[in-house]
């Protein structure tokens, strides 16, 4: 792509995305679209911690949990609105993330990853088996969506979806704003060599750890809104299951990527609303997927285009290194 394309590229996707849930059919598809636009913060989240410090973490399904779990009992249990749930979700998700981070950020590699999925497989548990507190399997039902704020109201689907919009561009100008910090930088240091990154005396653990914190704040911001917007929650939005799918769109967007992620979570979750009628061979059918990408195109969608782009084509100028 031209560098006059790559400027106009997110313009054009941000009008496809306002123009979108004005000429979907139907209601049902305005859900899908909104609940893409939330599963995009929670994959934008994710990529944080793997795309930048390089920390392929398990537990993020754990900290979507929290975030919508906090929204759901506050709203049904306590009276909170939404607008006070949401930001009480957040702000647990980063400590809890924060707490976690500080521990399991000590081991490496594919420790750190075990160590983030029994972490993320025990927040699973203790949501499912604390009846008293999350009606285990039951679920949390009749949860309030978003109130008014001044003249906006979110009552109907249309305007939920342009809310989930908004957060979702928020969350790309934070990414992009961390990416671009000193801590960024740090981040990407450590992603190259953890121990060179040390060894120039970047404080590699407070910048893994805000890595994480952001991470998780993140997840939080998303399943809190996908509890606003469903009005409806179970254990199974903190399953392992869900990290998954989101480390696919992650993977197939491409991981390091600011935008990556949004376009690989359209992509696999629309897939998986059109191959509804194979619900049972879904995850067949994704993991053959995901094992062609990481053989064929392992930096994802977003590394094919760096690599197609006329930049990338172009032979290096003679005495010039590469």
């Amino acid at each position: 792509m031209t560098p006059r394309v790559t400027r106009a590229a997110p313009l054009a996707a941000l009008a496809v995305a306002l123009a979108l849930p004005l000429v979907v059919p139907n209601e049902y598809y305005v859900q899908i679209l909104t609940q893409g636009y939330v599963f995009a913060i929670s994959a934008c989240g994710l990529n944080v911690i793997l795309g930048f410090a390089g920390q392929l973490s398990l537990a993020h399904a754990g900290f979507f949990g929290i975030g919508a779990y906090t929204v759901a009992l506050l709203a049904t249990k306590v009276g909170i609105a939404f607008w006070a749930g949401l930001p009480a979700g957040i702000a647990l998700s980063a400590v809890f993330g924060f707490a976690i981070g500080s521990i399991c950020l000590r081991s490496k590699g594919h420790y750190f990853a075990i160590f983030t999925l029994a972490v993320g497989l025990i927040i699973h548990l203790v949501i499912q088996k604390w009846e008293s507190l999350t009606h285990g399997h039951i679920g949390v039902i009749g949860i309030p969506g978003p109130g008014a704020i001044g003249p906006l109201t979110f009552d109907s689907g249309i305007a939920r979806s342009y809310l989930a919009l908004a957060a979702l561009v928020l969350t790309l100008v934070a990414t992009s704003r961390l990416l671009r910090s000193p801590v960024g930088r740090t981040l990407m240091a450590v992603r190259e060599s953890e121990p060179l990154a040390a060894a120039v005396g970047l404080d590699v653990m407070a910048a893994k750890r805000m890595a994480f914190t952001v991470s998780a704040a993140l997840a939080g911001l998303a399943g809190g809104l996908y509890a606003g917007f469903i009005g409806f929650l179970g254990p199974e939005a903190s399953n392992v299951e869900v990290t998954f799918n989101t480390l696919l769109y992650v993977m197939v967007g491409g991981i390091g990527s600011l935008s990556g992620p949004v376009a690989g979570t359209f992509i696999v979750y629309g897939l998986s609303q059109v191959l509804q009628v194979l619900q049972e061979y879904q995850m067949v059918i994704f993991g053959l997927a995901l094992v062609l990408l990481i053989l064929f195109m392992p930096s994802g969608l977003a590394g094919a285009f760096r690599r197609s782009s006329p930049q990338a084509l172009k032979p290096s100028s003679p005495g010039r290194g590469k």
